[in-house]
């Protein structure tokens, strides 16, 4: 990339996508503050204001709607923003939402047409196609507002850092890529939310930072958004007598977040209504899901306000009187929210996996277990080794994390955040180790989008870094070769291609063995990693690999045969590498190559990086 003025980091949430910049010709870059960029967005009929959060809605609007015009396009004939999110209060149908969650669905195909789920009133898109759209605005707003007539400040010409979750796996990152390049975002480079709000928590703080993190605290970044759960774990560790942060874990993936709460409250409501003789059908309760997410959000911006209206539009009718009204008292939310997701737990509590339906319906594989505090005993479990080997911490046991920076739209709850760090607390107390405390002044709403640009600086080396590497190790399936046996799959060994921690720009030499790569015909590659398995080396090969490792979705090529026959099965060796932007590389080199330099390659998104 030729010299970008702005360095952009860009938060594309479940709920909400933001974008901040930081001026890179600014000689106070490396301590300013980002500024947040205030899309352009329709918030009524006709009506364009710049907002700093354009909510992640697509509506699908019905041909008599009109055109919804925008500066840049007076013919759009779709909605992205708070327009959108309000027009699906009213036709539920029509509006797509939680397109990051089914992006990293990994039971249906996430480049299909599946989006609204089950709704007959409009042709419906992809996840990656949702994804795209709330890039493209922002991208075609960047370009009105900032480069007019000047293509060096297009925002394809910045340089761009775009967050996913850290427990986000190889395939959802690989289609937000997908997504980025289809709105012509082709320079972009991917880093963990949690990490990116720590990076915003670190500029607003300023060099204060190193007085309030000590070398031997283990950090835990609690990340609670509109469709995910993340955590991660960074210590302070000493580098030679400075302060250095290393993210040392991260969660699995969870499908648990503001989208459950909002459910949650609409079920509570409708019980109500149904109680007063008031039955609401598919299309209202739709509606109605809408509406209590207004209504949260209201309240926990509002922090004096007693209880905030629910309007359920009226079936079949356009006048007001047609309407539903209710309201969710604040002592209600509370009690849902509170008591439902963030119960108090013992330290040893697991989440708890019920049997489900052999039928069900299209719909997200969000958790079984709704309680976020026993998501976050089973992590601090499960990672007790992630510190052993760092000066400074004890081994064994849970980990037991000594600060807490909250991130995240859910945790501007005060009764929420109040309550997991009493669990955190209690915990801390059973274990005969120092309280948590908490890092203030979190920016919850845009502290990823800034933290993202802050990043950006700091990988030209004008600031602080996170020190991590692949959030994971991972492995290649290995197929051993077996006679046919009725019923009986032949045995995959897994072959560690990238250790834990693997940094972005490094290659990893592959003890030399020959394997047998099939050119010509279809093929699958399957993949497997690790959250726990820290000290396998590169070419460690683990018998029955789906017995101790979580498989990824497989990667399904006809490899070309390079003036070889279909279906030959070519001696190589493997060599792997992670790239720049966090792409993981594997290389089969030929043994005996047909041609110079003969090798087939086959890439997928690994990023956790810092």
């Amino acid at each position: 990339m030729a010299n970008p003025r702005y360095v952009v980091g860009i938060d594309l949430g479940t709920t909400h996508t933001a974008l901040a910049y930081l001026d890179l010709a600014s000689d106070e870059v490396s301590g300013a503050p980002p500024q947040v960029f205030a899309a352009p967005q329709l918030v009524a009929r006709g009506t364009v204001e710049p907002r700093e959060l354009l909510p992640s809605f697509l509506y699908l609007p019905h041909e008599s709607e009109g055109a919804q015009a925008l500066p840049w396009d007076e013919r759009r004939a779709h909605v992205v923003g708070h327009l959108a999110r309000a027009r699906g209060a009213e036709a539920p149908g029509r509006l797509v939402s939680s397109a990051k969650s089914w992006l990293c669905h990994p039971g249906i195909d996430r480049r299909a047409a599946v989006l609204p789920p089950g709704s007959a009133e409009v042709e419906r898109v992809s996840p990656v196609e949702a994804s795209f759209r709330y890039l493209e605005h922002l991208a075609e707003a960047w370009n009105h507002t900032f480069a007019r007539g000047d293509e060096a400040l297009a925002l394809h010409r910045q340089e761009i850092v775009l967050t996913v979750p850290a427990s986000f796996d190889a395939v959802a990152r690989e289609l937000t890529v997908e997504a980025a390049y289809a709105a012509g975002l082709e320079q972009i480079t991917l880093l963990e939310e949690p990490q990116a709000a720590l990076y915003a928590w670190l500029q607003r703080t300023g060099n204060g930072w190193r007085k309030l993190l000590r070398p031997g605290d283990l950090l835990l970044v609690v990340d609670v958004g509109g469709g995910t759960c993340d955590f991660s774990a960074i210590a302070a560790v000493d580098q030679g007598g400075s302060l250095g942060l290393e993210r040392v874990a991260v969660g699995d993936h969870i499908l648990l977040g503001g989208d459950n709460m909002d459910l949650a409250l609409a079920y509570a409501i409708r019980q109500r209504l149904k109680a007063e003789g008031k039955d609401l059908d598919a299309w209202q309760t739709s509606a109605l899901i809408h509406a209590s997410r207004a209504a949260k959000e209201q309240l926990f911006a509002s922090p004096g306000l007693a209880e905030a209206s629910v309007v359920i539009p009226g079936r079949g009718s356009k006048l007001l009187g047609g309407s539903i009204r209710t309201s969710l008292p604040r002592e209600e939310l509370e009690k849902i929210l509170v008591e439902g997701f963030f119960p108090r737990v013992e330290a040893s509590a697991r989440p708890v996996q019920r049997a489900r339906a052999a039928l069900t319906t299209l719909g997200l594989p969000y958790a079984t277990d709704a309680a976020i505090t026993r998501h976050l005993a089973a992590f601090l479990g499960r990672q007790g080794g992630a510190t052993a080997g760092l000066q400074g911490f004890a081994g064994g046991g849970a980990l037991q994390p000594t600060v807490v920076l909250f991130n995240g739209g859910v945790m501007k709850g005060d009764p929420l955040r109040e309550r997991l760090l009493e669990v955190l607390r209690g915990w801390s107390r059973e274990a005969g180790a120092p309280e948590p405390r908490v890092l203030e002044g979190a920016d919850l709403d845009l502290g990823v989008a800034r933290g993202a640009a802050v990043y950006g600086v700091a990988r030209r080396g004008r600031g602080v870094r996170i020190r991590g590497g692949t959030a994971r190790s991972y492995y290649v399936g290995i197929e051993s070769a077996a006679p046919a046996v009725p019923g009986l799959e032949p045995p995959v060994s897994g072959l560690c291609v990238a250790p834990f921690g693997m940094e972005e720009g490094s290659a990893a030499e592959l003890p030399a063995q020959e394997l047998g790569l099939i050119v010509g015909e279809p093929v699958r590659f399957r993949f497997f990693s690790s959250s726990v398995r820290r000290e396998d080396p590169v070419g460690f090969a683990l018998d029955d690999a789906p017995d101790h490792l979580e498989e990824l979705p497989p990667i399904e090529v006809t490899l070309p045969t390079e003036g070889r026959r279909a279906g030959d099965v070519v001696p190589v060796n493997l060599r792997a590498s992670v790239t720049e932007v966090g792409t993981l590389l594997l290389e089969a080199v030929a043994l005996r190559p047909a041609a110079p330099d003969e090798r087939w390659k086959i890439e997928f998104n690994v990023r956790g990086e810092g």
